[in-house]
């Protein structure tokens, strides 16, 4: 029996250097966003470099840290995926569609900027525009990721070493409170992982939002945690079935999910 893809990772952070060493080149996440045509393809490397920049902006410029939750206000983007490993990598509890009051930082998209106005700590807001494009102006009491994660480092080491079970992940599954240490993240995702047949390779196209277990399962933690890739498709509900066929074929997408 084949041994599961990085068998002893038991945080999320571990789960992508794993990926990392095996194969920095082969594709990690793809997003298309149907309504303005956008397709952004990023390797292993690629999402690696920009969660440590990521990371380097929460830790340094943001003061985040262990016991620190970061509500996120976000859809199922591919710069989405990228701030839950970067909280990951940090310590801080990443809390997706969570109570902007009640937490130490917000990462907000356009959708969301008027909610996350209730957070009292520092709030970041993403464009979500293609090509990580800026806001053409800044939100007044936000900073503008795209403007200031370039200037970041290209590597990330914390200050306090994330442990297993420090917690990581606050969510919802079936509508019930779901609170995870970053060990239990790990095995949940594993459990996800073999219930949905995932393999090394396995490429996920996901349609789920990111603000429940299962949408953060299918879209991000299943396949990173067997060695596979997701396909991250937004504002897709127009597309016909035959759009559909030729994406999942020219994707080599080996299960649909939403």
């Amino acid at each position: 029996m084949t041994a599961p893809f990085a068998a002893d990772a038991r945080t999320p952070a571990e789960l992508l250097r794993a990926a990392l060493g095996e194969d920095p080149a082969r594709p990690l996440v793809t997003f298309y966003d149907d309504r303005t045509g956008e397709r952004v393809e990023l390797s292993v490397k690629t999402f690696d470099n920009w969660v440590a920049k990521t990371a380097n902006l929460l830790q340094d410029e943001l003061n985040a840290g262990p016991e620190d939750r970061a509500a996120l206000l976000l859809p199922a983007h591919w710069q989405s995926a990228v701030w839950l490993l970067a909280c990951w990598s940090v310590g801080v509890t990443a809390v997706p569609g969570g109570d902007p009051a009640e937490a130490a930082l917000v990462v907000s998209g356009p959708d969301g900027l008027e909610a996350a106005q209730a957070c009292s700590g520092e709030r970041v807001a993403l464009a979500l525009r293609p090509l990580g494009g800026r806001f053409p102006q800044r939100p007044d009491g936000f900073l503008d990721y795209a403007a200031e994660v370039p200037g970041q480092g290209d590597r990330f080491a914390p200050y306090s070493p994330v442990v297993a079970d420090s917690p990581a992940l606050e969510t919802t599954v079936d509508g019930l409170p779901l609170k995870l240490s970053s060990e239990q993240t790990v095995r949940l995702a594993r459990e996800g992982a073999a219930r949905l047949g995932l393999e090394r390779g396995s490429r996920v196209l996901s349609t789920l939002s990111y603000d429940d277990w299962a949408g953060l399962e299918a879209g991000l933690l299943a396949p990173l945690v067997a060695g596979g890739s997701v396909v991250l498709c937004r504002n897709s509900g127009e597309l016909t079935d035959d759009q559909w066929r030729s994406r999942i074929d020219a994707e080599r997408v080996t299960l649909k999910v939403g």
